[in-house]
């Protein structure tokens, strides 16, 4: 990739994620699947939200989810 591809490709990533509304998510939800995402308020892991709306807090051993703790 060239430094002018790269930057176009970055410009338009940083867009996309700035744009996004979570659309893909709540169709992973509804389709009975969970959803893995960060937040500042979670450092020590990743929350999982399941499509029932319950939370918890994972992370990752050896290719294993580890729960942390039901939020």
């Amino acid at each position: 990739m060239t430094e002018a591809e790269e930057r176009r490709f970055v410009t338009a990533f940083t867009s996309a994620l700035a744009s996004d509304k979570g659309d893909e998510a709540k169709r992973h939800l509804a389709a009975g699947r969970p959803i893995y995402y960060s937040d500042d308020q979670y450092r020590e892991g990743i929350v999982k939200e399941h499509p029932d709306g319950r939370r918890q807090l994972v992370t990752f051993a050896n290719d294993r989810e580890v729960l942390i703790r039901d939020l």
